[in-house]
């Protein structure tokens, strides 16, 4: 039994790599393509092109990994059918939902060094990239971050106008809120500090030249004092990856990155719908491959009058991937109509599970 699951875990294996190498060939040629444009102008070479599009392959191979995984078994187990192997291998005692399930094996290695790769290799992979293809065309990396931001730090809240490289920050606001203790009243302003400039160490802010606005509310009316040029360190619970995230949409940031940053937020009880919904999806991305793995093995092992093989596999990966499309469509209708991200990720994916492992039994029993 055990040649047997290595034979087949082997040819689902190879038939997925070689589906992968192709993905990442067919990207990489359009890629180039698309940077031709920029080849020749100033030190961006042909070189330096092929370097920063070798680069973004872990991101490309992470991302698609689930449609290349599908197909690499889905094919692979077609090429068992077509050589009649899956025959002998039946009629020798492995029924359809053993078979199945090594399939469901297979693809769950796979995909566990993909998210190694992914988490791991990618980010830093693409962060090298851009900085190569930003240094050679002499564009200046810090210009994609210049937006600000507004940022809630407990009960302070912290305005930056300018964040040059995520560590050197322009026009600070800081604002410290003070908790009344009276029944039914609302915070009340404490201070008030405003920089030109701020320095970002990953723990706390360094302001220069720091003009502090006090606001003394103990009296019927608040009193306001003012102290100019001292220099001023803000503690703050937030660290330097929140910072550099700000910049970053959550698909492109790592499951990690994702965690502690949804973990902030909700402490500081601010929106995090888009990051649950990213955070979710990332979780439920092997179960969603098994469910679409599951889809196709119910036309491969499907009747063999009524069609050919080649029609049952494309069938079945089209119905596959129609699946994972219509995963991604969930997250955007859970933020539209505030549906809970972690339902509207997750319950739709065991459905069609729990209704393709039913059909697989009955088949196999039959």
């Amino acid at each position: 039994m055990k040649i047997r699951e290595r034979y087949i875990t082997k040819t689902l294996l190879s038939f997925t790599l070689v589906v992968l190498v192709i993905w990442l060939g067919v990207y990489s040629f359009f890629n180039f393509l698309s940077e031709m444009s920029s080849i020749g102008q100033l030190n961006y070479t042909s070189l330096e092109a092929l370097r920063y599009i070798a680069l973004q392959v872990p991101e490309v191979a992470y991302k698609h990994a689930s449609p290349v995984i599908l197909l690499g078994c889905v094919l692979g187990m077609g090429h068992l059918a077509t050589t009649n192997q899956l025959l002998v291998l039946r009629v020798s005692g492995m029924s359809i939902f053993r078979l199945t399930m090594l399939t469901i094996k297979t693809a769950l290695i796979f995909v566990i060094a993909v998210i190694a790769i992914g988490e791991g290799v990618a980010p830093f992979a693409s962060e090298e990239a851009e900085k190569g293809r930003s240094k050679a065309l002499d564009i200046a990396i810090a210009s994609q971050s210049q937006e600000g931001f507004w940022i809630r730090d407990g009960r302070n809240f912290i305005n930056v106008q300018k964040n040059i490289d995520g560590k050197i920050f322009r026009d600070v606001t800081v604002i410290e809120v003070n908790s009344s203790n009276e029944v039914n009243s609302s915070n009340k302003i404490a201070t008030v500090l405003t920089s030109e400039k701020a320095t970002f160490d990953g723990k706390s802010l360094e302001m220069d030249n720091t003009e502090i606005f006090s606001i003394d509310g103990s009296n019927e009316i608040d009193i306001i004092s003012l102290e100019e040029g001292n220099p001023y360190r803000q503690i703050v619970s937030f660290d330097q990856d929140l910072i550099d995230s700000l910049k970053k949409e959550p698909e492109e940031m790592t499951w990690l990155n994702i965690h502690y940053q949804l973990q902030f937020l909700q402490d500081n009880k601010l929106r995090s719908e888009i990051f649950e919904v990213e955070y979710y999806k990332r979780l439920v991305k092997p179960i969603t491959l098994v469910a679409m793995i599951l889809l196709a093995m119910l036309f491969i092992f499907g009747s063999s009058r009524d069609i050919t093989l080649g029609r049952k596999i494309f069938f079945g990966v089209s119905l596959g991937l129609s699946f994972e499309l219509l995963s991604r469509i969930s997250g955007a209708i859970a933020l539209s109509f505030d549906i809970n991200p972690f339902m509207s990720t997750f319950l739709p994916t065991i459905v069609v599970m729990v209704i393709a492992i039913t059909l697989l039994i009955r088949k196999s029993v039959s």
